[in-house]
């Protein structure tokens, strides 16, 4: 019988062992590259019971295994159930496995002083511990990870070797006598001489000090998330101003005392993924309020490892726990590599001599509606894959975007994407990409013939697979992919009216896209309407300085009016710069049009006073959400105009509704509030044209922009009430970091119907 899916990593052999001995057959079971094969012998009803229960068998947090099933004589030549070393020969065909958060045995004898583990922070079993960002290669066999340098103690080796014990074959068992071991170094890299360097680093964290923890899939930076000091020296060593941190807490209780928690919210923050979530902070939270400025939700996550456990132990407190790097940086995962770049940012690093073999980010969720939404897939949900609505005839490489980057590798209708890169712009990202990408092909036993990417030709990721011989290319435009990865996210094939917002993608017409409204599938679009367009002042300028949209908006209002205009925006205006940038925009010298529904966004914060420069991208958008006021009266008018090119959004419409409203010195909040309403309007009624127009009757959301917990409730609502079936993401983000599920799922729809024509 043979076993593939998530077999590997999670205690199926144990597992089967115990199954097969509790129902005296004899065989044996072992890894392969495909999967396990088990091969019993024995009475015909216990085989058949044996069968029943393996149905349902999956350890702690695994999935449920396929299973094939071929019979055949009995040989006679075992007497025993066995644990057989694995077969490597042959394609891979396995899932992998994902890191795993610690179980409640595991913390339990980590907190039993009478336990030989006690205080262990490496304690794992055959069900808990890293898996993937330490696997080299697949079968997972602990000679092919980055624990194959540790030799085991007799103890352990019993354990091991023990079948009613439950780290019987489990690959990462360690001890305090043979495991890895934490040590503490300054900030030179100096090692310091401590009996205790958690205790030693809970110290230095009290008294204001920043220390690196190698973690799990890299380092992060830690400091007292309550001390306001520490924070701002942790933000001017890293250069990140005002961007969210998250905060690690000690459990459910912790996180309850600061924000307010919901019942779905705090299944998700003690599920065995263990993603960031974000929470709405109370008014009595005691983080500080330089960890998330701004901004109305706390980032929180609960600890993951028994390191966490430890170091939270005795610091007796929440902790900020960002990734260990510059700003727009990969995070550092190799030691020396760590020590070099964190050099000037941490006090202190704690680490351990466990080699990282693959980075993997922290995870980042939210719940809207009641449903689970991640904003960054990371941690614990890579590498498993994704079923496609539609099998890939030949293997596929889907290539991401600029930002946010993943990627993708389909095998038949698995996609299996990567953990979050970062922005391709950044070498280190650009170079974690390119290595990822092979150690994935390895993993997994893929050569790609086929590579998908965005039609941008300046992203990294294009000139990549434009790089490549020997494959198919398949050009995928940007909101296309984003719609497509709605749709396989939800695992449907169908026509829908596509909502695609985000800052920018490079549209079919060589324009900077943004606002789009498409009637799409899998196999192709067409767009049926957008955002009016406007000009970007100064290009890439303008996605970094929100007062040049607000600017832009103005002057498409009121044009030369809009100097009379008795707002504070306009009293703080660079009017030389403005000027400039006016006959620049007149010649059209570097002012390219788009129809973006971020930039929308950016204006309107920035005539709020909220922003006129950002640090990262989405920073204005996301103040303007925690600014607006949960429900709101009224809403601006948006005209729509039919054109030959379809439905256009008056964008300056709404514009010029938010700026009456400035004039009446109406409330920011109300302001934003109405802003966010209208836009849901203008959804639910371009919506309505096209159905009417097309009898398609369902839409799908996607893109950045519907990150926004306002926005995308206040849109599902609606559009919900109003009779439409809605798709939007759960399993992979809104935003770039789904966009290459989206390029997988477009490529294998094409090469579906052409190898079939």
């Amino acid at each position: 019988m043979a076993l593939d899916g998530c077999v590997q990593g999670v205690g199926f052999r144990p597992a089967v062992y115990r199954l097969a001995v509790r129902h005296h057959l004899a065989g044996s079971v072992r890894n392969t590259l495909q999967g396990l094969l088990v091969d019993v012998e024995g009475d015909e009803a216990a085989i058949a019971r044996f069968l029943d229960d393996l149905e349902g068998c999956s350890p702690a947090g695994g999935v449920a295994p396929r299973r094939s099933v071929t019979w055949h004589e009995p040989r006679g030549l075992v007497q025993r159930f066995s644990i057989e070393a694995s077969l490597r020969d042959g394609a891979p065909a396995l899932l992998p496995v994902p890191d795993r958060t610690i179980c409640g045995e595991c913390l339990a004898e980590l907190s039993d002083v009478n336990d030989r583990r006690h205080a262990h922070p490496f304690v794992t079993c055959s069900t808990c511990g890293p898996r993937f960002t330490i696997v080299q290669t697949l079968p997972y066999d602990r000679d092919r990870t980055t624990m194959a340098g540790f030799t085991m103690c007799p103890d352990c080796r019993r354990e091991y070797e023990n079948p009613v014990d439950r780290r019987f074959h489990a690959e990462t068992i360690s001890c305090p006598r043979c495991g890895p071991t934490l040590t503490l170094r300054d900030g030179n890299g100096h090692l310091i001489s401590t009996a205790d360097p958690i205790q030693a680093s809970a110290s230095a964290l009290a008294s204001g000090r920043i220390v690196a923890v190698k973690g799990i899939g890299g380092y992060h930076l830690a400091c007292d998330a309550t001390q306001h000091a520490a924070v701002a020296t942790l933000r001017a060593r890293k250069h990140r101003e005002s961007k969210p941190l998250a905060v690690l807490v000690k459990d459910l209780d912790a996180a309850h005392a600061r924000c307010h928690v919901s019942e779905r919210e705090a299944r998700l923050l003690s599920s065995t993924a263990r993603p960031i979530v974000l929470l709405a902070k109370r008014a009595t939270c005691d983080v500080a309020s330089n960890v998330a400025p701004r901004i109305r939700d706390l980032g929180v996550m609960l600890p993951y490892t028994p390191l966490h456990h430890r170091l939270l132990d005795a610091v007796d407190g929440p902790l900020v726990m960002t990734s260990g790097n510059a700003t727009d940086d990969t995070i550092a995962h190799r030691d020396d590599d760590a020590l070099a770049r964190l050099s000037g940012v941490a006090d202190l690093f704690l680490l351990h001599d466990r080699p990282i073999h693959v980075p993997c980010d922290d995870s980042v969720a939210r719940v809207v509606r009641g449903e689970t939404r991640l904003i960054r897939r990371s941690r614990a949900y890579v590498p498993l894959a994704i079923t496609l609505p539609v099998a890939a005839p030949r293997p596929v490489l889907a290539c991401g975007a600029e930002l946010k980057n993943t990627f993708a590798l389909v095998r038949g209708r698995e996609a299996f994407l990567s953990q979050h890169l970062g922005d391709l712009t950044n070498e280190h990202a650009y170079r974690s990409f390119v290595d990822s990408i092979e150690h994935f092909k390895n993993l997994l036993g893929v050569t790609p013939r086929v590579v998908a990417h965005d039609l941008h030709p300046a992203y990294r990721s294009t000139l990549y697979a434009n790089g490549l011989d020997g494959v198919e290319r398949v050009g995928v435009q940007h909101h296309h992919a984003h719609i497509a990865s709605c749709l396989a996210d939800n695992g449907v094939e169908r026509r829908v009216i596509g909502i695609a917002w985000d800052g920018t993608g490079y549209g079919a017409d060589g324009h900077a896209w943004g606002g789009e409204f498409l009637l799409a599938d899998l196999e192709g679009f067409e767009r049926s309407g957008h955002f009016e367009m406007v000009p970007l002042p100064g290009g890439d300028a303008a996605t970094r300085e929100p007062w040049r949209m607000a600017a832009t908006f103005l002057r498409a209002v009121y044009g030369d009016n809009m100097a009379t205009l008795d707002l504070a925006f306009i009293r703080r205006l660079d009017a030389a710069a403005w000027r400039t940038l006016t006959r620049a925009i007149e010649r059209g010298l570097n002012a390219p049009f788009t129809s973006s529904a971020g930039r929308l966004f950016d204006a309107v914060a920035s005539l709020l006073g909220l922003r006129d420069s950002i640090e990262f991208e989405g920073q204005a958008a996301m103040e303007l959400e925690a600014l607006a006021e949960p429900r709101t009266d009224r809403i601006y008018s948006a005209a729509l105009k039919e054109t030959d090119g379809g439905l256009v959004v008056r964008t300056p419409d709404i514009i010029a509704g938010v700026v009456e409203d400035l004039l009446r010195e109406t409330p920011p909040a109300t302001i934003a509030a109405r802003f966010h309403a209208t836009l849901v309007d203008v959804i639910v009624e371009v919506s309505h044209r096209i159905r009417r127009r097309t009898g398609v009757a369902a839409v799908a959301l996607s893109g950045g922009v519907f990150q926004n917990a306002w926005l995308l409730g206040g849109a599902l609502a609606s559009l919900e009430a109003a009779g439409f079936e809605v798709y939007s993401h759960r399993n992979v983000p809104s935003n770039d970091g789904g966009l290459a599920l989206g390029q997988a799922a477009v490529a294998a729809r094409r090469l579906s119907g052409k190898d079939c024509a």
